[in-house]
């Protein structure tokens, strides 16, 4: 599954970044997103498998606040390009004539880089936050990974902080985007229904399609996370909903962009033939 992940992104980068046709903002955005998730699945699968691999469980105090780092950038990361794709798919449906002017390059390039300076922002914050808890004997986290949650949860000191931070950004950086997807999913369905063609009505909403269901995943999967670990006491049901928005929702969404976009097809078609054919081919 880690593999089909890493291999499935990397097409989508490939065949996004080889053809000139798809240099438009949405695949744009697309090829970061898979960026993103390659990197957010190996901030814990690779160290899960070697776990597996070598029969041993540990993990040094450095390698814990490392890979809580990292999984929350990517994570965070993840939410900020979904929220970024809908607004871009909100000015290409609701403000279509001016879609080239709004969505320009530099725009899209500030976008990028303010998720990735929110991320890092946000990050570090509650990685630092973390330095400051103590333990009182040889800490067995209930996991699979370093959760942030799982960890707090173990601290013999004070974590008040800890939750008010990690509880805040869970609220403004969790919430925030998932309002903001909505509103614009609102303002896209309105405009849909108030178009007078069938056929412009199908075009728009399979444009919307593939988003609405990775979104429709990425949030199921991750707050059923939250929701398990709410509700129950033990760590095995996080651990198991962990595992569908860390590897399956990663897998899945070169499968969902692909399969039913024409433009993926025929990049990648276009990209597996002119690198079977860069030798001369002689004919008699």
């Amino acid at each position: 599954m880690y593999l089909t992940t890493v291999l499935g992104n990397l097409l989508i980068i490939l065949a996004a970044s080889s053809d000139p046709r798809l240099h438009t903002p949405m695949y744009f955005f697309l090829c970061n997103l898979s960026l993103v998730d390659i990197c957010f699945t190996s901030t814990t699968i690779p160290k899960m498998l070697q776990n597996i691999l070598l029969q041993r469980k540990d993990i040094s105090y450095e390698g814990c606040i490392t890979q809580i780092f990292f999984f929350i950038l990517f994570g965070i990361l993840d939410d900020f390009l979904l929220t970024v794709m809908a607004y871009d798919r909100f000015v290409a449906i609701c403000h279509p004539l001016h879609y080239t002017v709004i969505m320009n390059p530099c725009l899209c390039g500030l976008l990028v880089l303010g998720c990735w300076v929110l991320g890092v922002l946000n990050s570090s914050m509650e990685a630092s936050v973390s330095l400051r808890l103590s333990f009182c004997t040889e800490v067995e986290v209930p996991h699979f990974f370093c959760e942030l949650d799982q960890l707090i949860k173990l601290a013999c000191s004070d974590t008040f902080l800890n939750n008010l931070v990690m509880y805040c950004a869970a609220l403004l950086l969790g919430g925030g985007p998932l309002l903001s997807i909505i509103y614009s999913y609102s303002k896209i369905i309105s405009s849909i229904r108030g178009m007078v063609s069938t056929q412009g009505r199908y075009k728009a909403f399979s444009t919307c399609a593939s988003h609405l269901s990775v979104v429709s995943l990425f949030y199921g999967t991750s707050m059923g996370v939250y929701l398990s670990s709410a509700v129950s006491e033990r760590a095995y049901p996080s651990a198991v909903a962990s595992v569908l928005y860390t590897v399956v929702t990663p897998m899945l969404n070169p499968f969902i962009y692909s399969l039913r976009n024409k433009d993926i097809k025929r990049a990648l078609r276009t990209f597996f033939v002119q690198g079977t054919t860069k030798q001369p081919i002689v004919l008699h």
